[in-house]
């Protein structure tokens, strides 16, 4: 036997009370809920002629009743303003039934309740009281307050259910991402995760296809290794996603009544192998619909929201992942035309305005630079010589004595640079000498006797000690090295060496002169021919970057040297107008006036150069 009505029991309270309260404990939906709550609440509140419930918001944002005590059917517009008020201030609020006047004990009152949730508002709860003392009022209230609380509840467990559900169907998610993930080929992939949503949504098939030239072609069946893409259900599979990619939104055959979108593709495939639910939904990549995932039931209920919701999200989280790994497996010769068919239609298509004006400002740049000219220059690194450079040596195998100057001093012509140890010399002189005076002697002593021969080999050894003792004059008079002109030595630090023995025509100094130098350029191989004897240029030098010293090329050597794996040849050039600043051994760089060519030349030919000889050695 069917319940009655509450409404229907509204002469015998304690009945519809009675009635109401076994419908609450027992409610199976939320209307059932929220009739038989309002039912209780007013009999418990008493003295309540009517009263409405209104939840929400709705997708528009309004409010629509949920429960309406005692008659259903009555019209409760009068008690709008009362609501409207509750809800916009979010308390509760008591007014009078006629107008917003303060209510009085001698006319109905319609008091407004706020159903809120966590600071959200819910919906509202309005009573048309009859006339009666304030302190009924009050109670009223509080009862409201009271009761509110299970509505409170019941919003509570709906949140957490669908939390619950979110969170089963993101973990079904994130198992078919992983299925997705864990296979490093797209045909494997796409079968695994064809497979695993077959499992998981209880479906007999599950084919995944991906677009090509504007429609889909089928590149998966679960539970199938193997197809042909002429077979009969290959093809109505392709059509059906053929009308998804079409309408670009999910489709589900049976039609639900509130989408009413033509699914005929989805009503063949269907009908010609007895499926009693069909499903489609697009795989996406930054917002573009890249393919179709169709799932199929043989039996069993049609595809409600929350499966189609749960494909839907696969499709978004999944698109990406197959996208990949089909970019992945093509060849390269494929990756280049992909990459040049998307630079061309985003060069010429409707859309990407800005590659558009980027390539626009590209080409406007190039053909600048391709009409334009400008003087080209060779860079090289350099260093500064002195024109003449001079060897202060050692005279004779010795030891240094003293050292008066180091390397970067500068000397004057006739400066002693070192002194070599002289004492043995000393003593060698003082023994001829002394030998010299004998023979002087003896042969005075011979020519008083008349003793010809004698005087003939006393003659020749005082003659040979003469020598003897003009070569160690000589050697004394070497022991002193001196400068040759005015300059600044540039190699040379005997101040670490005193005392140490030297060998003959050992090199001690090098000198250059301070008024007279030369610029050494090392330009690269690449750039060498375009040299010529007699081209100019400027020099900038480390110790001197603030000034530019102009040359010119007077000598282009033959002669080459390798560094960093590339020759240099050895360019010398004159300096205009040599620095007072300048010494020996500086180095900066310099850069060598070719002449006039273009700017997209200058920038552009040692890449060329270097594309013609790769081609060159290369190509057969």
């Amino acid at each position: 036997m069917a319940t009655a009505p509450i409404y229907a029991l509204a002469e015998d309270p304690a009945r519809a009370e009675s009635v109401a309260w076994a419908r609450f404990s027992a409610a199976k939906n939320r209307a059932e809920f929220c009739e038989s709550w309002l039912a209780i609440l007013c009999a418990q509140i008493g003295g309540v002629n009517c009263a409405l419930l209104l939840l929400g918001p709705d997708g528009d944002g309004a409010f629509t009743p949920a429960a309406v005590w005692p008659d259903p059917s009555r019209n409760m517009q009068y008690l709008a303003a009362a609501a409207e008020r509750t809800l916009k201030e979010r308390r509760g609020v008591v007014v009078a039934a006629e107008g917003m006047a303060a209510p009085n004990r001698d006319l109905p009152a319609h008091i407004g309740y706020p159903i809120e949730v966590a600071g959200i508002l819910h919906g509202a709860v309005v009573l048309d009281v009859a006339p009666g003392p304030e302190a009924m009022l009050q109670r009223a209230l509080r009862l409201l307050h009271w009761a509110s609380a299970w509505l409170v509840d019941r919003f509570r467990q709906n949140a957490v259910q669908e939390r619950d559900q979110r969170l089963s169907q993101l973990g079904r998610v994130m198992d078919l991402v992983a299925t997705a993930l864990q296979e490093r080929h797209f045909t494997e992939a796409a079968l695994a995760v064809a497979n695993e949503l077959a499992a998981c949504l209880q479906c007999d098939r599950v084919s995944i296809g991906t677009e090509a030239s504007g429609s889909v072609e089928v590149r998966a069946i679960s539970h199938t290794a193997s197809f042909d893409a002429k077979m009969n259900l290959v093809r109505l599979i392709g059509d059906a996603m053929d009308e998804a990619l079409d309408l670009d939104v999910a489709l589900v055959w049976p039609e639900h009544d509130d989408d009413p979108v033509g699914v005929v593709a989805h009503a063949a495939l269907a009908r010609e192998f007895g499926d009693a639910a069909v499903c489609s939904v697009p795989l996406r990549q930054d917002g573009q619909t890249i393919g179709v995932i169709t799932l199929e039931r043989g039996a069993g209920a049609p595809f409600d929201a929350a499966a189609v919701e749960l494909c839907t999200t696969v499709g978004e989280l999944i698109g990406p992942i197959l996208a990949l790994k089909r970019d992945n497996d093509r060849s390269a010769w494929r990756h280049a035309g992909a990459a040049a068919y998307e630079g061309l239609q985003a060069l010429f298509g409707p859309r990407h305005p800005g590659v558009k004006l980027i390539a626009l400002v590209a080409f406007a740049i190039l053909l600048f630079l391709s009409i334009a000219t400008g003087t080209y220059r060779v860079s090289a690194k350099t260093v500064i010589e002195g024109a003449v450079q001079r060897s202060a040596v050692a005279p004779f195998d010795g030891h240094i004595a003293q050292s008066r100057v180091r390397a970067g001093s500068t000397v004057h012509a006739g400066q002693v640079l070192a002194v070599l140890d002289d004492r043995s010399l000393k003593l060698e002189q003082a023994r001829l000498a002394s030998e010299r005076d004998d023979l002087l002697a003896k042969y005075r002593e011979a020519l008083a006797k008349q003793e010809r021969a004698q005087l003939v080999v006393i003659a020749a050894q005082i003659d040979q000690t003469a020598a003897q003792l003009a070569l160690v004059d000589d050697r004394l008079a070497r022991a002193t090295i001196r400068a040759p002109f005015d300059g600044v030595v540039i190699s040379g630090d005997l101040s670490q060496l005193l005392g140490a023995p030297v060998e003959q025509g050992k090199v001690l100094f090098q000198i250059a002169p301070l008024d007279s130098y030369r610029v050494i350029l090392e330009v690269d191989e690449r750039d060498v021919a375009q040299m010529k004897v007699g081209q100019h240029g400027d020099l900038v030098l480390s110790g001197l970057p603030y000034k530019h010293l102009a040359f010119t090329v007077s000598r282009i050597t033959p002669v080459s040297t390798a560094r960093d794996g590339r020759n240099f040849f050895r360019v010398e050039a004159r300096l205009a107008d040599p620095s007072p600043y300048l010494r020996p051994g500086m180095d900066g760089i310099g850069k060598i006036v070719v002449g006039k060519r273009h700017l997209l030349w200058i920038w552009t030919h040692n890449l060329v150069d270097w594309v013609r000889l790769w081609a060159w050695k290369e190509l057969p």
